[in-house]
């Protein structure tokens, strides 16, 4: 993009650079074309324009000229136009609107192909002057006599609702969705289905109503429509719950038979239908236990069956499989040998392979398992060789009578001297010794010939520990110890600390030998270190050591707790909310959705209270390394300390709000309903949180909140959340979190990706002792500080930050008060983004640019340009910053404030 000369103000004279990025010949020759009277020539131009616009060229200076060719009767022209007007709608909706007579007109045409067209390109311009003229046509379509037409209409239902919700209940539209169920054409039937699911999602409520007679037309139409709309139905029904244990058991029969489908997808779908009505069929005292198992051995010939497919698909069918056979091991008991691995699986898929195998051996399969597991320890691959020695070591630890043909193998694994396998069978020896004390200690000596080889930190804190347990039975503990103590200061600090308890260990058993040296590693962990873990061992070994040897031998020699093998094994709440997720990313990532995405709340309706949910900005996927519900801090003990009221509003003639949005269902925090926000109270960033007891079982008096680490570095001043007064069932109640930001809670993003804008949450009841996790977007403004900037240190900036560093975008269909500059000064100053100069635009009647400036409370400053048209409700941004990584977050925050601007 070529740069254009800048004035003193720090502007960009040339402002048409948003828009403009081609020559005007090859503008004014696709302008010639698309004015032709030959209707292939026509087609012809518009194709071009529509690859333009697909590599990415402006080519938004056409949409006049593309806009006269949707008065056509050629249907592919009209597809075309279309197409470009969904693209370009929200930047010319002014222009948009020349295009609804077209629209209305082709909803009445006698194609019904152009029917459906104009409705569903109706429903994807999010313009709401568009949505006006919609409904007519949406409620003639949703009636229409050709079935096609009346499923485009369906799947436009939930679009609307996203633009606006309200006008969907007034105008009738979600119980038309409902009128669709008993459709007689099965698509119908299912894009109705799908339809009123997502409305459910994105409201939180459930708007599909799935009564007895409702669900006898879904199952009807579930053998008649297409793949996908079986799987929107299958989807529907697993979210049903069955009056009782003979209803489950009549609708399974129904369902099974999709089982044998070709599509991956179904085959999951109807799995989860089945599990999650099983339980209701286990529960029912008239229902024979036969049933159950008659079922069982139904749903293992389609799992397996999975694994024939691509890997991608085996992949996503294991993850799947390992909560299937978590939650029903006995499903796939008898079918361990799919799961062994061929030499020609992907890495990733032989890695879930061998998690499954681990939890489906036992005593009656564990010498082929064994057979199988050795096999693998010979191959090249040096992590796939690791997983399955820590599976051998992971067998012993499950299976009491099979651990010594497991330590069997892996001496024979030692022997190989091969260096990786020798590390990982010490590390899973020391664990089978935890498992078993006092019994294997005969192996010991063959380990400690192998001392030399062990040069990575677990595998020489796993020997260590070994040494140091059983140094009584090792007539040269001392000796070995003082090996390891020769590069004591260089060491892991995981080997350090294992080698501090262990001389500790030796001293106790054997004080005579040993004396001179614990005393030099207790002074090596108190004097010469800097880790405060190793520090502060030392000290209390030391003074325990100093003061009560006999109480240093209980606690330092003490019986230690028997371990058994967790190792991916989830809590059975989440594995219960993960069952009823199959098929979905949740059973792939093994997180409940919340933890990985916070779904847009723009459409969020609340009947019972004043207080609606306001636009969030979009949709986040995926998490940032190490930020799984795992890493947030187990609140089991925590003891709360004070708390305190939220600030009044910020001094300014503008109240800024907190952009409520839901973010987690009263399903899976115990019957508490949560939205919540964040913004800036008289300098304090807090989080804002509107609790409703949806169905507690009792008052919701105090909670607990911990925040994981996050791309801002929030964390909460204090861990107690007061709900004064109680908040009672059916009631709702408020709650105001104060934040700091702490440099240790800091999550940078991956260099040359943007910084996410989700905090992960994890909240404890301390009522009910319910744990639960959620995620909320923050948004970026809620940072802001008082930090302003003088005009010519603004220029200086400006002129410094690379043009890399420059986002741009164009925010259409503004309110009123949006494009008066003065206003947006005010409303910006309220949030913290303070105006620095306005000018008018050479050569451009009616345009003027304003620039601002905004530093975080991190010491981010991102430096603004907004250009306003008379006349016009949109406005071009262009935004400025060295923190890169950041910048669409705050170029998100400036459009989010432009929308919000108070009328």
């Amino acid at each position: 993009m070529a740069k254009g000369k800048r004035n003193e103000s720090g502007g960009n004279s040339n402002d048409s650079r948003f828009f403009t990025t081609q020559k005007k010949g090859e503008m004014h020759e696709l302008r010639m074309e698309l004015h032709a009277t030959e209707k292939h020539v026509k087609v012809d131009a518009v194709k071009k324009v529509i690859a333009s616009m697909t590599v990415g060229k402006d080519v938004s200076m056409l949409f006049t000229d593309v806009l006269n060719c949707v008065q056509t009767g050629n249907i592919e022209l009209k597809k075309l136009v279309y197409l470009y007007l969904i693209n370009y709608a929200k930047t010319q909706p002014e222009l948009t609107l020349l295009a609804v007579n077209t629209f209305v007109k082709d909803s009445s045409d006698a194609n019904p192909l152009i029917r459906a067209l104009a409705v569903r390109t109706m429903g994807c311009i999010r313009v709401d002057r568009i949505t006006e003229y919609l409904c007519e046509p949406l409620r003639k379509a949703l009636r229409d006599d050709d079935p096609y037409v009346r499923k485009t209409a369906a799947v436009c239902v939930a679009k609307l609702y996203d633009i606006a919700p309200e006008m969907v209940i007034e105008r009738g539209f979600l119980d038309t969705l409902h009128d669709l169920i008993s459709d007689s054409n099965p698509s119908v039937v299912a894009n109705a289905v799908a339809a009123l699911s997502e409305i459910a999602e994105a409201s939180g409520r459930d708007v599909m109503k799935v009564s007895a007679a409702v669900l006898q037309k879904l199952l009807a139409a579930l053998n008649e429509c297409t793949e996908w709309g079986q799987v929107f139905i299958l989807d529907s029904l697993a979210k049903y719950t069955p009056a009782d244990g003979r209803e489950a058991e009549g609708i399974i029969e129904r369902v099974t038979p999709r089982l044998q489908h070709a599509n991956s997808a179904v085959v999951m779908s109807a799995v989860k239908v089945i599990l999650s009505y099983m339980e209701l069929m286990g529960g029912g005292a008239n229902i024979r236990s036969d049933a159950i198992r008659a079922l069982t051995r139904k749903l293992a010939p389609p799992l397996v069956t999975l694994l024939n497919s691509e890997p991608e698909i085996q992949y996503v069918a294991l993850r799947n499989i390992n909560l299937i056979v978590q939650k029903r091991p006995h499903i796939l008991e008898n079918e361990i040998k799919v799961f062994f691995c061929k030499y020609n699986d992907p890495i990733y898929v032989k890695m879930e392979k061998l998690e499954i195998i681990i939890k489906l051996v036992t005593e009656k399969n564990i010498d082929q398992v064994l057979l199988e597991l050795k096999e693998y320890s010979t191959e090249v691959d040096v992590d796939f060789v690791r997983k399955s020695v820590s599976a051998i070591g992971r067998c012993a630890v499950k299976l009491e009578r099979a651990a010594e043909r497991c330590i069997g193998v892996l001496l024979e694994l030692i022997q190989t001297k091969v260096n990786y396998v020798v590390q990982e069978s010490v590390i899973v020896i020391k664990d089978i010794f935890r498992r078993y004390p006092n019994r294997y200690e005969s192996i010991i000596a063959t380990l400690c010939d192998n001392l030399d080889t062990l040069d990575e930190p677990l595998a020489k804190a796993s020997m260590i520990w070994i040494i140091g347990e059983y140094a009584e039975r090792i007539d040269n503990a001392d000796e070995l110890l003082d090996t390891f103590l020769e590069t004591f200061e260089e060491e892991d600090p995981a080997v350090q600390l294992q080698l501090l308890t262990a001389t500790v260990k030796c001293f106790l058993k054997n004080p005579e030998d040993t004396q001179d040296m614990v005393q030099r590693v207790l002074d090596l962990a108190t004097e010469e270190s800097d880790n405060p873990d190793l520090r502060d061992r030392g000290f209390i070994y030391w003074r325990l050591l100093s003061t009560d040897p006999e109480a240093a031998k209980m606690v330092v020699l003490g019986d230690k707790p028997v371990i058994e093998d967790d190792t991916f094994r989830l809590d059975p709440g989440l594995l219960n909310v993960l069952i009823g997720q199959i098929a979905t990313l949740s059973s792939v990532y093994h997180k409940p959705p919340e933890a990985f995405v916070v779904r847009r709340a723009a459409g969020v309706i609340d009947h019972g209270d004043d207080q609606g949910e306001d636009d969030d900005e979009g949709d986040y996927g995926g998490a940032a390394e190490n930020d799984g519900v795992g890493d947030l801090l187990d609140m089991g003990g925590m003891s709360l300390g004070g708390g305190g009221k939220a600030a009044g509003p910020a001094g300014s003639s503008y109240e800024t709000k907190a952009p409520m949005n839901k973010v987690c269902g009263a399903e899976k925090s115990g019957g508490i309903e949560i939205s919540a926000g964040f913004r800036q109270v008289n300098g304090t960033i807090t989080m804002e949180m509107q609790i409703e007891n949806v169905s507690s079982p009792s008052e919701v008096k105090a909670l607990a909140i911990q925040l994981n680490k996050n791309a801002f570095g929030l964390s909460p001043a204090t861990q107690q959340i007061i709900c004064n007064p109680p908040i009672a069932t059916g009631q709702t109640g408020t709650a105001t979190v104060e934040l700091v930001v702490t440099p240790n809670m800091v999550a940078p993003p991956q260099p040359g990706q943007p910084a996410s804008p989700m905090v992960q949450v994890a909240i404890k009841n301390m009522q009910t002792g319910t744990v639960f996790y959620f995620a909320v977007n923050c948004n970026l403004e809620a940072l802001f500080t008082e930090s302003t900037m003088e005009r010519s240190a603004f220029i200086e900036s400006w002129k410094s930050i690379d043009d890399q560093n420059e986002l741009y975008g164009t925010v259409g269909d503004l309110p009123p008060s949006s494009t008066d500059i003065d206003k947006v000064i005010n409303w910006f100053k309220a949030n913290k983004m303070f105006f620095v100069a306005r000018r008018p635009v050479p050569n451009a009647e009616g345009q003027e640019v304003v620039y601002f400036f905004s530093r975080t409370v991190a010491q981010m400053d991102f430096l603004v340009e907004l250009t306003f048209k008379q006349g016009v409700t949109a406005c071009k941004i262009c935004l400025k910053t060295e923190s890169s990584s950041y910048g669409l977050l705050a170029k998100q925050a400036v459009e989010s404030m432009l929308r919000s601007n108070p009328q």
